[in-house]
């Protein structure tokens, strides 16, 4: 692809104004609605009301613009995430962030209200670092652009960004805009086989170094990389390095969580995610960690209590999320007074009678 392509065209299906009238009876009614895609991040976050009417928004489908002289694509929330990276992959670009997958079934619309990235994401950036605008339905029943001209972002935010993590709370999301960027022409893995507090070392003395270095986890035995770039720089980075090579679909497995380490018939203890400083040291709890993303996420399995958890996680400046559905009462980490008071006066803004995804995130909103 050399120009800029448009979709819209039997590329699939708008079906705005059918949501836009959806919402616009929910507000006038006062009745809450559960967001709906493709149904593969149901374990995060608390338990939606079963008597909630569901708002489908996987009709709502297609690819509108792509313009990889720009590296922008646009597409309908609806769309399969699998849609948009065949669609990038064909113009040999990609979405670095690497959001999961998860078979097939996630929508572009839920990986922008789960926010997840993969193995990537330290090198890449994040997903919020991709958007660059959203079209939602808010709480007043209005359809918005944000990244664009029809609404100033409120009190200063940049809410295209605001709607990355927030489960839906804050709004529909109808389309989103991505920045993407140029698929590498070389890619390699290698295993190490180290403990992983020399891991943990070696990893903060490569971090100042110019290697490209584009993930990086320890799984409690091994230290798998992966170098990307020119040719030239990944086979000179292999050969410092050493290791032997491996597959690189094991960071596929691992972005999908499809690693025997998520098997939650091969283990039932809850699962955690812990979001901590690169500089952390191994953590000292009870149980079985993933380190990934260079050391800044730490994959837990324990039957340690919740509070205990949080507190290590704490300890080190961090936050603890857990990822078994049921486990706890808060899967996301408590929120600080102030940030709590932030958070609700953007659910007032946006959806001022608590529409969408009531008590997702959090019991007060």
């Amino acid at each position: 692809m050399s120009k800029m392509e448009w979709f819209d065209a039997g590329a699939g299906q708008d079906q705005s104004q059918v949501l836009l009238e959806r919402v616009r009876e929910a507000v006038g009614r006062g009745e809450a609605i559960r967001i709906a895609g493709g149904g593969t991040k149901t374990f995060l976050g608390r338990p939606m009301q079963d008597t909630l009417p569901v708002l489908d928004v996987t009709g709502h489908t297609g690819i509108v613009s792509y313009d990889p002289t720009e590296l922008i694509i646009t597409a309908r929330a609806g769309t399969r995430l699998s849609e948009l990276s065949a669609t990038l992959e064909r113009g040999g670009q990609m979405l670095a962030c690497e959001p999961p997958n998860f078979d097939g079934q996630a929508t572009v619309g839920g990986m922008v209200a789960a926010g997840l990235s993969g193995p990537r994401r330290p090198w890449s950036g994040s997903v919020r670092d991709f958007v660059l605008g959203v079209r939602m339905v808010s709480g007043l029943g209005t359809h918005l652009r944000f990244g664009g001209e029809v609404m100033k972002n409120v009190a200063g935010y940049d809410v295209s960004r605001l709607m990355v993590g927030s489960q839906g709370c804050l709004g529909l999301i109808t389309e989103v805009s991505f920045k993407v960027l140029p698929r590498p022409r070389c890619s390699v893995s290698v295993a190490l086989a180290m403990p992983l507090t020399e891991a943990l070392k070696q990893l903060a003395e490569w971090g100042t170094q110019p290697l490209p270095i584009t993930a990086a986890c320890h799984d409690g035995e091994l230290l798998r990389l992966r170098f990307e770039g020119n040719e030239g720089s990944v086979r000179a980075a292999r050969e410092r390095i050493g290791g032997d090579e491996v597959p690189g679909s094991w960071w596929d497995a691992l972005r999908e969580r499809r690693l025997p380490f998520f098997d939650t018939e091969r283990d039932s203890r809850p699962l955690w995610r812990l979001s901590v400083p690169v500089w952390a040291p191994p953590l000292d709890v009870e149980g079985d960690q993933l380190v990934d993303w260079g050391g800044a996420q730490r994959w837990l399995r324990t039957d340690t209590n919740v509070q205990t958890v949080r507190e290590i996680a704490e300890s080190v400046g961090g936050h603890a999320t857990c990822y078994t559905a049921g486990h706890a009462d808060l899967p996301f980490h408590p929120l600080q007074p102030a940030m709590l008071r932030l958070h609700r006066s953007l659910k007032t803004r946006m959806d001022p009678k608590s529409v969408f995804n009531p008590g997702r995130m959090y019991p007060e909103f």
